[in-house]
């Protein structure tokens, strides 16, 4: 397979991965509701960045320490359980102080809101040891021996990068059509409850999968 082969099957696989629905997804769609359109896009460009570390990373061969290396998986597992479930229980008790006062913010807003909205996606990618698992199984499949490994990692995670930016794009522009009637503080607060519930999920899903 040459490089435009390799490059092309690599959209079609990481396509579908960024049309499922998702931890990524739920945050996104959550923060962008809720905080607006500024730290959604903040936390789009973390988890991109995530994603590009991954690429990185997986293409230098450092990541091959995770397939090998049974305590770094379990470490990283359990740090990122510990991360999802903290998120998430946040999450739920925001909209408890919503409910009780009727004024607490879910989120904080404009630039004050950009710095963590980044962080929250960039270690939300990084502590999923199930991304950089899904790199060491799938990204030397679509590398070819005669190209340099490092610079086509990265065009690849590239590739993922752009796909992901897009279908964000439509993530957001579509909560910017409906955030009239979501702007409602009882919907907010059960948006943030569902989304918080969904986020714990995904945290105790990461604790029981087998490594």
């Amino acid at each position: 397979m040459d490089v435009y082969g390799s490059i092309a099957s690599f959209a079609v696989v990481v396509g579908f991965l960024t049309l499922t629905p998702g931890l990524d997804t739920a945050l996104i769609l959550r923060t962008s509701l809720l905080a607006g359109r500024r730290p959604a896009w903040a936390v789009v460009l973390g988890i991109q960045a995530g994603t590009l570390v991954w690429g990185v990373v997986t293409a230098a061969g450092l990541s091959a320490l995770l397939s090998t290396s049974r305590l770094a998986y379990e470490v990283l597992r359990w740090a990122g359980v510990a991360y999802l479930v903290w998120m998430g229980g946040r999450m739920l008790w925001h909209s408890r102080r919503s409910g009780a006062g009727g004024t607490a913010a879910s989120e904080p807003s404009g630039r004050d809101g950009s710095w963590p909205a980044f962080r929250r996606g960039l270690l939300t990618n990084l502590l999923n040891p199930k991304m950089g698992v899904f790199y060491i199984a799938m990204l030397p499949q679509f590398i070819p021996d005669d190209a340099p490994h490092v610079a086509m990692g990265v065009l690849l995670a590239g590739v993922h990068v752009c796909e992901g930016l897009l279908w964000s794009a439509l993530l957001i522009g579509f909560t910017g059509l409906v955030r009239g009637w979501l702007g409602r503080p009882s919907v907010k607060r059960g948006l943030d409850r569902l989304t918080g519930l969904v986020v714990i999920g995904f945290g105790l899903r990461l604790a029981t999968q087998p490594s």
